[in-house]
């Protein structure tokens, strides 16, 4: 299947054209007028109309596109942000919890973004008997620098498989020097005994563990059963619950309870709840209340430099200007991706319509593509399907109007998403 004409233009320069409704010859090389006015100077067949662009706030720019495919048209939505104007930063869109999730127009209005779409996939649903799914994301999650989960084994994600070379660690981020990027996450932490036992933390706020693993479980976790992180396998996400498990509660660095059985309900500010399978449950086993530990602090550690203040779990579709090799291009879906210009100062974030009789999906081959016609160096797939949403505010505006058509019509609520915000601390 032949991937869709583009044009491939960086789409900050489309975005400074006149509003009126575009209708664009896709492979075109395009000038910016005085006057906004959009002049192709030279045509291809196959066709990219762009409508409804508008400045949602300095730096912060919305456009609407259909896209000629062999299958139909396909039409998304885009949001441009510029983060080489200061005040101008991403974030992660959050839940009061790890473990909630909340539709992204209520999650941008809430946390003050002028912008935003859905993020990573998530726990939507359970095979094990009386297992209730927890929401939480596949992948990484830091917010305002924060670290608040680790990624899941890969077999047991949600979502289309993962092509080679990825992981579920992997994050498209902003690093402490305000550029934005796509890398990679692991977690670093330990817990040591009083009698030198040393046992290496795999998991931190995550619906699933790694066989023979150890997870730490804070406040930021929610008030959620436990007993997910213990089903599935590194092979199988179906595969059973083990029922080889151990829970302990350390508060203030002492071991205040212990069960063999993990348990749920809210985790106070200054406890941690450590849960084992397998091997890892052996481990723990040792810890008796009135034990102290250290908990090592935990810390989500780049691939590469520098440290990261936002990140959001999504699966690369594009590096170095040129999609990966082997991405699917057989199954249209409803897409979401994110983004950025080879500098880091350039952010795409991307919505596609509900599939209909007006709009058809991408391949995930047709959104690297994509992607990279509108400037993009580096991007992710996102969670697609009922979940892809993207909001933004019309100008003037003090609340974000959800853009895209999502499927059923309405918004699903989701784990996370990623928020433009304007002048945020």
């Amino acid at each position: 299947m032949r991937p869709p004409q583009l044009v491939r233009r960086p789409l900050a320069l489309l975005l400074s054209l006149a509003l009126a409704t575009l209708v664009v010859p896709a492979g075109a090389a395009w000038a910016a007028t005085p006057t906004g006015a959009a002049t192709p100077t030279s045509t291809a067949d196959g066709l990219v109309h762009y409508t409804g662009g508008e400045l949602v706030a300095p730096g912060v720019t919305y456009l609407s596109f259909e896209l000629d495919t062999p299958r139909g048209p396909a039409v998304g939505h885009v949001v441009t942000a510029d983060l080489r104007q200061r005040k101008v930063v991403l974030d992660l869109l959050h839940p009061d919890a790890v473990a909630q999730r909340q539709v992204i127009s209520t999650m941008t209005d809430e946390q003050g973004a002028v912008a935003g779409v859905n993020g990573d996939f998530f726990n939507i649903s359970e095979t094990h008997e009386g297992v209730e799914p927890t929401g939480s994301a596949v992948g990484p999650e830091i917010a305002g620098g924060e670290d608040l989960k680790a990624a899941v084994p890969n077999a047991q994600r949600f979502g289309p498989g993962l092509p080679a070379g990825t992981s579920t660690r992997d994050v498209f981020g902003v690093g402490i020097n305000g550029s934005a990027r796509v890398t990679s996450l692991t977690l670093r932490g330990e817990v040591r005994s009083r009698s030198g036992a040393v046992i290496p933390l795999r998991g931190l706020n995550q619906y699933a563990l790694p066989v023979d693993g150890v997870g730490l479980f804070d406040s930021d976790w929610g008030s959620a059963s436990r007993i997910r992180a213990t089903c599935g396998s590194d092979t199988s996400r179906n595969d059973p619950c083990t029922d080889h498990t151990y829970e302990v509660t350390v508060h203030d660095g002492v071991v205040t309870s212990i069960s063999r059985t993990p348990g749920s309900g809210a985790i106070p500010a200054d406890t941690v709840v450590l849960v084992g399978r397998e091997g890892g449950a052996d481990q723990l086993d040792d810890l008796l209340p009135g034990d102290r530990v250290n908990v090592r602090r935990q810390a989500l550690v780049t691939d590469d430099k520098p440290a990261l203040t936002f990140a959001v779990g999504g699966f690369p579709i594009l590096r170095s200007g040129q999609p990966l090799a082997g991405l699917d291009n057989s199954v249209a879906a409803v897409r979401t991706a994110a983004g950025t210009s080879a500098d880091g100062r350039t952010v795409y974030l991307v919505a596609l319509d509900g599939r209909s009789s007006v709009s058809t999906g991408l391949t995930v081959s047709e959104l690297a593509t994509l992607l990279r016609s509108f400037g993009a160096d580096a991007a992710v797939n996102l969670d697609g399907g009922g979940s892809s949403t993207l909001a933004a505010r019309h100008p003037g505006a003090t609340t974000a109007t959800v853009r895209n058509s999502p499927s059923g019509g309405v918004e699903r609520a989701v784990a996370n998403g990623i928020g433009v915000f304007i002048g945020r601390d």
